[in-house]
């Protein structure tokens, strides 16, 4: 049975959790997530807007989140209760040519995007082996397959996050866990928006669908593999490229 915004109300009701969810892909997932009915917790580090983005969904609620501090992970985790779902979104970049990438770039991007997830993991897994039931999607790119030159750092950690989907993919899924990676190609969203006009134009040449996708094109990857219907697919990564790398 569904309701007129076509959520599914015969299951339980199911908590998400999406990090880096006050704009872009992040923002788009907890939209995604609330339209099937679940409560969705918003998590990012500026509160204002956090609060601005919840309003908008309703039911959400939000915490604030430095995926860089295994503290803050902790406490954010804590407040936000059991969670049933984790989508794994937050990023940053320190972008640069490896010979001359400072040691604190690089540590910076590995500590937020890869050791961080990992931790948020870590946080949530305990619950999901209790109720033998949980979704982990870990937002990784293209990047992460292809490599790309002057994002070492990056690249390095969501090429990370797809060893680590596999990984605990095998470990959990006795446990009615299922963690699968998604990677995205060139989103427009305000991270890409800063790129030149001619490296957009030089992209686009790539792409056989020859267009840039949306943030809601990753979020509808995620609302599936948060599904019930997805519960027989782990371990994988799910291309949301246009056919850029195939």
């Amino acid at each position: 049975m569904t309701d007129k915004t076509g959520a599914d109300k015969t299951g339980p009701t199911r908590t998400a959790l999406v990090t880096g969810a006050s704009r872009g892909i992040g923002l788009a997932c907890a939209h995604a997530l609330a339209s099937t009915g679940a409560r969705v917790i918003l998590a990012a580090r500026d509160a204002a807007k956090l609060e601005a983005a919840s309003a908008a969904i309703p039911g959400s609620t939000w915490v604030t989140l430095d995926m860089s501090s295994q503290e803050s992970i902790k406490a954010a985790f804590t407040k936000a209760g059991p969670v049933d779902i984790l989508v794994n979104n937050a990023a940053v970049t320190k972008d640069g040519l490896a010979l001359r990438m400072k040691k604190d770039d690089w540590d910076t991007v590995l500590s937020t995007n890869l050791t961080g997830a990992f931790l948020a993991i870590q946080q949530v897994m305990q619950g999901m082996m209790k109720e033998r039931w949980g979704r982990i999607i870990n937002i990784s790119s293209i990047v992460g397959e292809t490599g790309n030159p002057g994002q070492a750092n990056y690249v390095a950690s969501k090429a990370g996050l797809i060893g680590l989907t596999k990984s605990l993919a095998q470990e959990i899924a006795s446990r009615n866990i299922t963690v699968n990676a998604i990677a995205p190609g060139f989103i427009d969203t305000d991270m890409t928006a800063a790129l030149s006009d001619q490296l957009k134009e030089n992209m686009l040449a790539h792409i056989p669908l020859k267009r840039f996708g949306k943030p809601e094109d990753v979020a509808a990857a995620v609302k599936f593999l948060a599904s019930e219907e997805a519960g027989y697919i782990t371990g994988a990564v799910l291309n949301v490229n246009g056919g850029m790398y195939m």
